[in-house]
């Protein structure tokens, strides 16, 4: 049971972090009331689970970048040079918004477009995400009293 609830909390924290339309905060808010699973244990799972989620979503990115002359590429010349312009106007410190809803998941995307080196994105997007988790199980710890 205990295994099962940090494999579904693992699970759920990756695919939020792609660009599935999911979210994980109500699975860990959930496992917190429990009181039988370790608090640290929790928020390193979620946060490991949903930065290699975002490493997904930016070795796509990566992958992506070969094929951008093709026709089929979603995204046409003109926005992808917008997206990289913005990229480097607000620079490697937007991932550090990795963590916010609808704009998070497509910008770690867009950082392996960009050729974001993989070490600052780790770095990046791991305090973002882990902050992010703390926050939450801080607010729900405080709620639980």
């Amino acid at each position: 049971m205990i295994f099962g609830a940090y494999l579904g909390l693992f699970l759920a924290a990756f695919a939020a972090a792609t660009l599935l339309p999911l979210q994980s905060e109500a699975l860990l808010v959930g496992l917190l009331h429990n009181n039988q699973l370790a608090v640290l244990g929790l928020w390193l799972v979620a946060t490991l689970g949903n930065v290699l989620g975002s490493l997904l979503n930016w070795w796509l990115g990566r992958r992506l970048e070969h094929y951008r002359d093709r026709r089929w590429f979603p995204v046409g010349p003109r926005h992808l040079e917008r997206a990289r312009v913005h990229y480097q106007r607000y620079g490697h410190g937007a991932l550090l918004l990795s963590w916010m809803p609808l704009i998070g998941d497509p910008l770690t995307l867009v950082a392996g477009v960009m050729g974001e080196p993989l070490k600052r994105f780790l770095l990046l997007v791991t305090l973002a995400k882990g902050a992010r988790y703390a926050v939450l199980v801080w607010l729900t710890l405080g709620w639980i009293g």
